[in-house]
């Protein structure tokens, strides 16, 4: 059974083209606008990872990092950030809320697939 991986971005170009490297791995992909629209999206489906954007309107990834880590379906659902930020601070801001990696924009779809089969749940 395919891997479901919720790709969260205000970009729908962006969210295509994550989707497009994704599915062409074999993954099944959810998408969302922002972690207002994911969390809403969640409804007890089984999430094998996250790819979050962090500049989002409504709830932004860190944020939604912090909502989705006190439920307990997705408590240990890893997430990748997918961000224009390479600041320190937000990547410490980011680890800190609970997310596993973080990949600058704009990126290489073999580097965030590398990410993502080493962080996937089984």
């Amino acid at each position: 059974m395919a891997k479901t991986i919720m790709v969260i971005d205000d970009s729908a170009s962006l969210r295509q083209v994550v989707g497009i490297a994704l599915k062409g791995a074999g993954y099944d992909v959810v998408e969302a606008m922002d972690g207002m629209d994911a969390l809403s999206k969640l409804k007890g489906q089984k999430i094998n990872l996250v790819v979050c954007d962090v500049n989002m309107p409504n709830m932004d990834g860190i944020t939604f990092v912090k909502e989705i880590k006190q439920l307990p379906l997705y408590k240990f659902t890893p997430v990748i950030m997918l961000t224009t930020e390479s600041q320190e601070a937000k990547k410490k801001e980011g680890q800190a809320a609970g997310a596993k990696a973080w990949v600058v924009k704009p990126f290489k779809p073999e580097v965030l697939l590398g990410a993502v089969q080493k962080l996937v749940l089984p």
